[in-house]
């Protein structure tokens, strides 16, 4: 027991001494993020993006939902259309900045829900271990019988489409490839002596997981859920484009790609602009994401 005892005791002041190693740790990742370019670029592009989305009704020159057929697929710059407009007549720029909305939203929101559930489960299924683990990873090994695409396609065909829909069948998706990563993260902490040495000293699972692992596991899955965001938004707006999301009249990427298609031998510029906002978006996300995993790879 004085063994015990000591081993915890002397864990708990490598613990003390370990403070300033995590705040020198995060402050490492801060410089690197500073002094990479790249990322700072895509970063404040990305932040513009989301600012615009977000400020469209105060940036939008015209009525986003208001048709004229007198002025259907018009060039860019055609009075006071900057981006032109689409086969209704409504001004595109204003289409891009309220499609952005529920494109940033169906590309975010089931990432986070995502992150939540299944990191939850990852946690709780390698901390446990044996047959919990068994049975929760056996579970989301269910999902991977089937490719993300045609899954989401799946789900949300058999739910009847529309935008709640759509987000759910996002996260069902997400939910095991997150709860993976969190679980294989778990299972590497779990064995570290400072678990050992807190156990030993009575503290019940939650504290431990509370105190010990959710430090170590957070980080993993925080990067890995940002690189899912540019797939979600891919995802989502392949959804809108097959009629499975976001319905008309609402604006968002997909839909208006989808509507614009026929449209691509009469005015082909004003039809990819959709597609260059859904792929600009989602690099930026790509990049951000590689530049916070290069920024984090630092050893304590």
């Amino acid at each position: 027991m004085t063994e015990v005892a000591a081993f915890a005791h002397d864990t708990a002041d490598s613990e003390e001494s370990l403070a300033p190693r995590v705040r020198s740790y995060w402050q490492n990742v801060v410089d690197r993020l500073a002094r990479d370019p790249v990322t700072l670029f895509f970063g404040a592009l990305l932040a513009a993006i989301i600012l615009a989305a977000v400020c469209a009704p105060w940036l939008a020159p015209f009525d986003p939902y208001k048709e004229g057929i007198v002025l259907r697929l018009k060039p860019f710059g055609y009075r006071g259309h900057t981006l032109g407009t689409d086969e209704l007549g409504r001004d595109l720029l204003s289409r891009l900045l309220y499609g952005g909305r529920l494109s940033l939203l169906m590309g975010v929101l089931p990432v986070v829900i995502a992150s939540a559930i299944g990191g939850t489960l990852g946690v709780v299924g390698g901390f446990a271990g044996g047959r919990v683990n068994t049975a929760i990873m056996r579970t989301m090994d269910v999902f991977y019988a089937f490719p993300s695409v045609l899954l989401a396609v799946a789900i949300s065909g058999s739910m009847g489409g529309g935008v709640m829909n759509g987000m759910l069948a996002l996260t069902l998706v997400f939910i095991p490839p997150m709860c993976r990563i969190a679980e294989t993260a778990t299972v590497q902490v779990k064995s570290l002596d400072y678990i050992e040495a807190a156990r030993a000293t009575g503290a019940s699972s939650l504290t431990v997981i509370r105190h010990h692992v959710l430090g170590n596991v957070l980080g993993p899955v925080f990067i890995y859920a940002s690189s899912l965001v540019s797939v979600s938004i891919l995802l989502a707006s392949g959804l809108s484009f097959l009629g499975l999301g976001v319905r008309p009249p609402n604006a968002d990427w997909g839909l208006m790609l989808a509507t614009l298609r026929q449209a691509i031998y009469v005015q082909p510029w004003v039809c990819a602009a959709p597609g260059a906002a859904i792929f600009v978006t989602s690099m930026c996300f790509n990049m951000v994401s590689d530049g916070l995993r290069a920024a984090m790879d630092v050893r304590l």
